[in-house]
This record gives structure tokens, sequence and C-alpha cells, in this order.
């Protein structure tokens, strides 16, 4: 694969083999850094607009120095340009820009931020998942909460215990006990008919699907308990890899089928992406 190395404002596409960035950049010692992940489709990154006003909302958040989103838009063509006979239909597109070499601690340097653009094949995902609760919670008043930071260390470490049960996903609560997230996805839960999901204010990212999901469709953000998991007639995912992905077991609880909403939901989120790649 060719991958898109600079700085905020210049860099190369170059093999993956030379595709260096510093020992000492703070993305890496001290996770400084946010990024943005997009499905790509028949060579077409999909929602690239939004995912780039959420790369800016993030950035703002850690305090960088805003991306230049011209740059990237090269970066991205380039990307995909170079990558084309490697990708087949489905790839993943990531985006990663971070604070740029810095001191060994968690003052940040006044190096330009790093910027880092790579596309790698993806397996499409079967129709329906399976998800575990585990028994950590989100810290909704987390300086960071709802910030797609590179800081993932607490998504690895909750996403192996639910792949070790069995499961594609692991679920979490917040500090409050409410229905927050995946570790990368937003959850939704169907309840008498009603579409329901967290809102932001429970610390769960503001997920590009997600956002799309509530514009598109008839969607209520509330704050729901952690429990409704087991009481909830259907559970569905979203992210910018998976679409709508409907739930057939969480924990021990299962479900014959795919619920019908969640499908339904599915179907027409696909339809709607396939007419609008930059919604």
């Amino acid at each position: 694969m060719m991958i898109w190395v600079g700085d905020r404002s210049l860099g190369s596409i170059v093999p993956q083999e030379e595709a260096l960035v510093s020992v000492l950049d703070h993305g890496f010692t001290v996770a400084d850094g946010v990024f943005e992940t997009l499905k790509v489709a028949h060579g077409w990154p999909f929602a690239l607009t939004r995912h780039l006003a959420r790369l800016d909302r993030s950035a703002a958040a850690l305090g960088l120095e805003l991306p230049d989103h011209e740059v990237i838009r090269d970066a991205i063509g380039e990307v995909l340009f170079a990558n084309a006979p490697l990708m087949g239909t489905h790839a993943r597109l990531r985006i990663t820009y971070t604070g740029g070499p810095g001191p060994l601690g968690s003052d940040r340097g006044s190096a330009l931020p790093t910027l880092v653009v790579a596309v790698a094949r993806s397996a499409i995902w079967p129709e329906a998942t399976t998800l575990a609760t585990v028994p950590w919670a989100r810290n909704e008043r987390s300086a960071v909460a709802g910030v797609k930071t590179t800081s993932y260390a607490e998504n690895v470490v909750a996403l192996k215990y639910a792949l070790d049960r069995g499961a594609s996903e692991a679920v979490l609560a917040n500090t409050r006990g409410e229905l927050c997230e995946g570790t990368g996805t937003n959850i939704f839960v169907v309840v008498d008919g009603e579409v329901l999901t967290p809102p932001l204010e429970s610390g769960c990212l503001a997920g590009i699907t997600r956002e799309l999901v509530l514009e598109w469709f008839d969607v209520t953000e509330r704050a729901l308990p952690y429990d409704v998991l087991e009481l909830a007639d259907e559970v569905f995912l979203t992210s910018s890899t998976r679409d709508v992905h409907p739930v057939v077991r969480v924990d021990e609880r299962t479900w014959d089928d795919p619920g019908l909403i969640a499908s339904r939901l599915r179907e027409e989120f696909i339809a709607k992406s396939v007419v609008d790649v930059d919604p």
C-alpha cells in the first residue's frame, strides 16, 4: 500500500515500508492526536465533508492547529488513486492528525502537526452482529469525552474482552449507569416500535453514521439505562464501516433473526448512501 505522510502543509506519498513518523511524535508518545475513519465504496470516500468537519472539532478540543482541508483532500485523492488496484470494492480510509514531534511529556512542542492518510482493503461485515457488555464505564465528564482521539487503549481493552467472549463489539455504560456507546460504534435500541439512541451528553462519540440516521429516519435521543439492552425489542449499531448493523446477541440474550426495523433502516441507509456519497 502507498501512504501519504507529512505535516499540516506538505507531504508525499510513499510505499508502506517507507512511511515513517518520528518516535518523538506526540501522537506516539502520549496519544496526542485525532483521527477519522471513512468507508470507501467503489473508490469513493463516503461523507468526507462531515468527517473533515468532525476532524476540526476534535483538533480544536485538543488545542491543535486546525488541519488544512485542501491538503487532506489532495492527499486522499493521491492515496485512493495509487491504491486503486489493491482496494477492491470496500476499503477503510484513515486520516490521522497528531501534535507532531514534541517533548517526552504532556506539554506540546512547537513543531507542525503530523498528518498521515492511509487506506486498507476491508472485509464486508455480516448481516448481523453480536455484543458484549463490559465492567468498565465511559467518563462522560472527561476532557475528551466525545472526541475522536488516538487514545484508544480503553477501547482496545474493552474490545478484547468482547472478542474473548465471542462478540464482535463491546458496549459501555457511562459513569451514571446509562447506555453510552461501543468501542467503535454508536448504539440504538427499539422499544415498543420507537427507535432510541443515547444523546451526546451521555459521553458518546458524535458518529457520522449516527448523525445521518438521526437526520434521515425517525429516531429519538434519550438517556437510557444500561439494562435497556435486556428489555429492548431490537438493538443495532452504527459506524462508518458497519453502516446500520443489526444485533442478534447481547451477552446471553439472543434473537433468532435481525430485527425488522433495524433491517429496514439498514437497507434504506445503504440505498441513500449510494445515491449521495457526500451527504
